[in-house]
């Protein structure tokens, strides 16, 4: 009875924008010495930074930073989710909350793919 709890409540809609919270915090900071490293060519070698700029016109790169946006919106909606647990009375339509939370973050992601295209 222990197990099937266990695993019903692992799917359960909060656990899993709990889950992609902590992914999406993981991503991000490795991501992060990426952009640190191409922020120092701009001041360093800006002639390697042209060249490394023009690899940004490429489809899988446009889609890499629609990517990185919704890991930035998701990133932000779940940091937003936690500090509403922890200070607002939550009762049960936090499910309804976390989805929207989640699909705003697609929007948001969707309208910066469509104008970097």
């Amino acid at each position: 009875m222990s197990m099937a709890r266990g695993i019903t409540s692992r799917a359960h809609p909060l656990w899993l924008a709990y889950i992609l919270h902590r992914i999406s915090g993981l991503a991000l900071a490795l991501f992060l010495p990426l952009h640190f490293w191409v922020l120092a060519l701009a001041l360093t070698d800006p002639a390697r930074l042209d060249g490394f700029l023009t690899l940004t016109d490429n489809g899988v790169v446009k889609l890499a930073e629609f990517g990185l946006v919704f890991l930035l919106a998701v990133h932000m909606f779940g940091g937003l989710r936690v500090m509403a647990m922890e200070w607002l009375p939550w009762s049960a339509p936090q499910k309804t909350l976390a989805a929207a939370a989640a699909a705003l973050s697609f929007l948001i992601a969707t309208l910066f793919f469509l104008q970097a295209i």
